[in-house]
């Protein structure tokens, strides 16, 4: 489109994978220019739940779906989502030029005051300290949470 005498070129920053292994089927599709709407179908209600969360306070549109060997655990499932949805990310980023590196954020959620920062370095570390105390939420176990997000 035309900006005074400008043309500006909109780059699509969306992405679509499919990870396919001898325990999981994920399909993704991400627009990081989104709304914050979501479908997330992993098969594992608090996964859902938590992705949701992360695309509607994230801003973009997320489709996630996942047939899982959840009848033996949650393991794989959450794992692999972490790790299709990481690719999904890396590819809608493409060469990331022009975004901000690193950023923080606190957010307060009814008891727990919670504090993220990101550094898009193309290093892989995550600490993630949640202190949980249940075993699990709904059919998560608490384990897979952190998991979930080293895997990302």
């Amino acid at each position: 489109f035309f900006f005074g005498r400008f043309l500006c070129i909109s780059m699509s920053r969306s992405a679509t994978i499919s990870r396919k292994t001898n325990e999981t089927s994920i399909d993704i599709e991400l627009n990081l220019d989104g709304t914050g709407a979501s479908e997330i179908n992993t098969g594992i209600g608090f996964l859902d739940h938590m992705v949701t969360a992360l695309a509607k306070h994230g801003r973009f549109y997320l489709k996630m779906s996942c047939e899982g060997d959840t009848h033996i655990d949650d393991h794989h499932t959450t794992e692999d989502c972490g790790i299709a949805l990481g690719q999904a990310f890396k590819q809608a980023l493409g060469e990331p030029r022009g975004i901000q590196r690193f950023g923080e954020a606190h957010c307060p959620l009814d008891e727990a005051l919670s504090r993220a920062v990101v550094d898009i370095s193309g290093r892989p570390h995550a600490d993630v300290n949640l202190k949980l105390t249940r075993e699990k939420l709904g059919e998560l176990s608490c384990e897979m949470i952190p998991h979930f997000m080293q895997s990302f």
